[in-house]
């Protein structure tokens, strides 16, 4: 073979492509496309499955923004593939001329060459010709590929124009919604528009009328009531009023008629000592000189005694030691005696005209009180334990049916249910507020002396408490108290 041939066919081999030597090329570039391909899918899916969690309103805005970059990442695509595609032609055409060029050589070649050269350049051009099947193959895989592509790329499109159809038609669903909730509310404000205009000037003013009428009427009735109720109070007061005198009247003539039997039983020996003072449920009874010859009270000792209707027994009550007592409801029915030793050492004894008397409406107050469950009552501590409390401050004495509670606000004094070791009675120490002041024992070793608002306010206590007892079976009195007798 000369060697001008040879470094013909040497020159037109060097002269070729490198890429038709070097199969790893042609694996980069398809790399290249199924890598566009998986992006392609992969956003496809990514939007496919977004379209099917949002909302209508997050679909629209979030589906037009990947529309947007779908769109951007497409033109990128495309660009590239047509990019791709030009340099693909371009090197096809290359390869081909290449190939035919190298085949054509051999070929000639061949006719010039014998013996074992001429065999070697049999083969070479059958592997020129292997080599142009196997391109052709791999030409046909590749456009294959770019049809899979094509397609891919009209699913993705089909689905984002899917998507955008079912983003207006939710659109235009939530806009009739709308529109339709505007009409019924524009019906109902016709409606009411309606209905006001019902009410004519003339029915407004009918009822402004009644209004007026039904004012002016219960301006009239209270009127009425206040002054009608204001002419009762003033009779009530004077009942009051006269049947005190009245009662003061058959309480001197009954202590007359008593003191004229005492005369008439005894001959006609002085009184030396008297009791003054109505004798009921209220009031304080004391014990007065009547005679010259009497000792001074400060001077004599006293207890006083209460004894039953029939005078079928006396009974001592404990600490009632001083000249003056205020009865208590235990007393009513029953006489009250008072014994007065004088410094001579002789006893001298008082005793009431007849029976202590109820005070007026104070049963019926109590047997309200009851039914409410329960009463309270202002208090001030005078005592506690034997000893005077120096600030007597106002507290709440809470009466119910099952205990009785002494308080200040939340901070409790005592607070003790009803027990056999309770006691409660009234003041028996004397005194200008004897008839206000209660005493009670809540429990071994603690007491209380307590002044209340009223007379009728520690009466209504003291009753109120034993009416509450008795449910429980327990007798509330005071010291060394016969509650079997008393009950």
């Amino acid at each position: 073979m000369p060697k001008s041939a040879m470094s013909a066919v040497s020159g037109d081999a060097a002269a070729a492509p490198s890429w038709a030597h070097s199969p790893e090329s042609e694996v980069s570039d398809e790399e290249v496309v199924l890598t566009k391909k998986d992006e392609v899918a992969r956003e496809a899916a990514e939007l496919l499955a977004q379209q099917k969690r949002l909302s209508v309103r997050d679909l629209t805005n979030k589906f037009e923004r990947a529309q947007v970059a779908a769109q951007v990442a497409a033109a990128k695509v495309a660009a590239e593939h047509a990019h791709h595609t030009r340099v693909k032609e371009t090197t096809v055409l290359d390869k081909e001329a290449v190939f035919k060029k190298l085949k054509g050589l051999l070929t000639d070649l061949r006719s010039r060459l014998g013996g074992r050269n001429k065999d070697d350049v049999e083969e070479g051009i059958k592997a020129v010709e292997t080599l142009t099947v196997l391109f052709t193959q791999r030409e046909s895989e590749l456009a294959d590929e770019r049809a899979e592509v094509r397609k891919m790329a009209a699913l993705f499109k089909q689905a984002s124009d899917d998507a955008k159809t079912m983003v207006e038609e939710a659109r235009a669903v939530a806009h009739n919604e709308i529109e339709a909730a505007k009409a019924t509310a524009a019906k109902v404000e016709a409606a009411l528009h309606e209905q006001e205009q019902i009410w004519t000037a003339a029915d407004k003013k009918e009822l402004e009328d009644l209004k007026r009428e039904a004012q002016e009427a219960r301006r009239i009735k209270m009127l009425h009531e206040s002054s009608k109720a204001m002419d009762m109070e003033h009779q009530i007061e004077g009942l009051r009023q006269q049947l005190a005198e009245k009662v003061g009247e058959v309480m001197k003539l009954r202590k007359e008629l008593e003191s004229l039997k005492r005369q008439g039983q005894e001959g006609v020996k002085q009184q030396l000592y008297q009791l003054t003072g109505d004798e009921h449920l209220g009031t304080t009874l004391s014990i007065v000189a009547m005679d010259d010859r009497a000792s001074d009270i400060s001077l004599c000792s006293f207890q006083w005694y209460r004894i039953p209707a029939d005078g079928s027994y006396t009974h001592l009550i404990s600490g009632a030691i001083r000249p003056q007592y205020a009865p208590e409801p235990f007393d009513v029915g029953k006489f009250l005696r008072a014994e007065i030793n004088l410094p001579t050492g002789k006893i001298e004894a008082v005793q009431t005209s007849g029976p202590v008397d109820p005070a007026p409406g104070l049963e019926k107050y109590v047997e309200i009180l009851v039914s409410k469950g329960g009463a309270q009552f202002n208090v001030r501590i005078v005592l506690k334990n034997g000893e005077i409390v120096e600030k007597q401050t106002l507290h709440t004495l809470d009466i119910n049916k099952s205990r009785i509670k002494l308080h200040k606000g939340r901070t409790v004094k005592a607070k003790e249910n009803y027990s056999t070791g309770m006691q409660l009675c009234g003041a028996r120490g004397g005194g200008d507020s004897a008839a206000q002041g209660l005493f009670w024992v809540p429990k071994k070793g603690m007491t209380f002396m307590l002044v209340l608002e009223s007379e009728r306010e520690r009466n209504a206590a003291i009753l109120l408490s034993r009416k509450f007892s008795k449910l429980a079976n327990i007798h509330l009195g005071g010291p060394d108290d016969v509650l079997h007798q008393e009950a």
